[in-house]
């Protein structure tokens, strides 16, 4: 037996990641006494940036908004309670397609054997207990997000550690309704291509492999906060349109897929450190 608390450790690519798919997660352990430790890939260096300049717009220099979105993650580290807070600091890739993804320092062009091989010291270190990340897809094709799981999965081969490992993931039937809330706010919804259509079709999972339903309800305004940390971006940030009484109830469940597992705990389950306590 140990003193040592349970960790949780979760890998994300950017700055407001860690809000937007796990920050129900991270506050509602880190209040139960869980070690909640950050990794974030990237320096968001292609977010936007002052007065909402676009990437590749005059004006927008990828350092300076890399320092302030720095900025924000801090707070809303502080917000989630988040224990532990570790940056890689690669370059952000933009989204796919976009010339920054050929960059030579960017997170989409490092060798995934070098990038894990820093995230397994890492693991060494905190020794986490429960490792989340995205899936082979980065959930909706964002190279970073698919580098993150690359750099995660290889880094996990490289130590000895055996912790549950989970992928974020959406019930489909929340994919439908987040399209309909998005059209009760106003948003405009083009109709997408045949091949747009179908990738979005494959966003998520069915219900019925969900693994994990963690409740984070009591957690939603933490969460919510965490999200206007991240001022700079909140143009791109839609729930932050809906006030947070409507986040807190359409937001309050956070899903997952639960791939590595020595405990044997049943699934479906509602607590990532099912078996470990």
């Amino acid at each position: 037996m140990t003193n040592r608390p349970l960790t949780l450790m979760a890998v994300h690519a950017h700055p407001d990641d860690e809000a937007t798919g796990t920050g129900g997660v991270l506050a509602r352990y880190a209040a139960e006494g869980v070690r909640t430790v950050l990794v974030t890939c990237t320096d968001g260096g292609c977010g936007d940036g002052p007065g909402g300049v676009k990437p590749g717009d005059p004006g927008h220099d990828p350092a300076a908004v890399a320092l302030m979105r720095r900025q924000e993650l801090e707070e809303s580290r502080e917000i989630l309670k988040i224990s532990d807070l570790e940056a890689l600091g690669y370059a952000d890739s933009g989204m796919m397609g976009w010339p920054s993804n050929d960059a030579p320092d960017s997170f989409w062009r490092t060798p995934v054997e070098e990038g894990a091989a820093r995230l397994a010291e890492l693991m060494r270190h905190y020794r986490p207990d429960v490792v989340v990340t995205y899936d082979e897809n980065g959930f909706y094709g964002h190279p970073d997000h698919i580098q993150a799981h690359r750099i995660t999965m290889a880094a996990l081969e490289m130590t000895e550690l055996t912790p549950k490992v989970y992928w974020t993931t959406m019930p489909r039937s929340g994919m439908q309704r987040f399209g309909e809330i998005m059209r009760e706010f106003g948003e405009e919804m083009p109709e997408p291509d045949p091949a747009e259509a179908a990738a979005m079709a494959e966003i998520g999972l069915p219900d019925d492999e969900i693994t994990t339903w963690v409740d984070t309800t009591a957690f939603s305004g933490q969460k919510f906060d965490a999200l206007a940390a991240h001022a700079s971006q909140g143009e791109n940030i839609f729930f932050l349109r809906m006030g947070k009484e409507r986040f807190g109830e359409l937001m309050g469940m956070e899903t997952f897929v639960r791939v590595r597992d020595t405990t044997g705990a049943a699934v479906p389950e509602n607590d990532l450190f099912a078996g470990l306590r």
